[in-house]
């Protein structure tokens, strides 16, 4: 079993990068200035959706890297990795369906900020989907071929984890990011999506 077992602990460093995107809505850093209770209510309906998302990824990131031990068969990763990629899909396509009911934040460009954001985190559900769909095709029978599968992967996974979350930081700029700093379901997806970095 030894190809299995270093790709796919590449695999799982790819997949700690992911949840550097759950943290852009989890309203990191910044201060606790005053904020409008309007951009309150925003911060609070958007964070309380995001924490469940959150644990949901770090969950998915925690499975991943079970499954990097030396005894993990073909099968076992290929199952483990296929679950893992769909409930990310399934997590970021729930945070874009909780940013995109929350509407537009009360800040300038705000409508335009929130729909980049939704697309952006439609883009990355989808992103998921696709690599779930080249884990479900890999050859478990050939130790070779699956090893180069995995590699293609986590290669996908390098490039997903390091782009794209521009719009989501332009999202939790200023005065929205200081609204979400304040709300305690914010804190903790951040302290959850963190912990999944290791």
């Amino acid at each position: 079993m030894e190809g299995t077992n270093p790709v796919n602990k590449k695999l799982a460093a790819a997949l700690s990068g992911g949840a550097v995107l759950v943290l852009a809505l989890s309203g990191c850093g910044g201060s606790s200035d005053d904020t409008d209770a309007k951009l309150d209510s925003w911060a609070k309906q958007v964070c309380l959706a995001v924490q469940p998302q959150a644990k949901k990824i770090e969950a998915a990131n925690t499975a991943i890297q079970k499954e990097t031990s030396d005894n993990s068969t073909p099968e076992q990763v290929r199952q483990t990795d296929s679950q893992a990629f769909q409930d990310m899909s399934d997590a970021y396509k729930a945070i874009g369906a909780a940013v995109n009911s929350a509407g537009a934040p009360d800040v300038d460009s705000g409508a335009t900020k929130q729909q980049n954001a939704v697309k952006e985190l439609n883009d990355i559900s989808a992103s998921y989907a696709a690599l779930k769909k080249q884990v479900d095709g890999l050859d478990v029978k050939d130790q070779a071929k699956f090893a180069d599968g995995l590699k293609g992967i986590a290669t996908s996974l390098d490039k997903l984890s390091s782009s794209g979350n521009d719009a989501l930081k332009t999202l939790e700029e200023g005065d929205v990011g200081k609204a979400m700093t304040k709300q305690e379901a914010c804190k903790s997806a951040s302290a959850s999506a963190s912990s999944g970095t290791a």
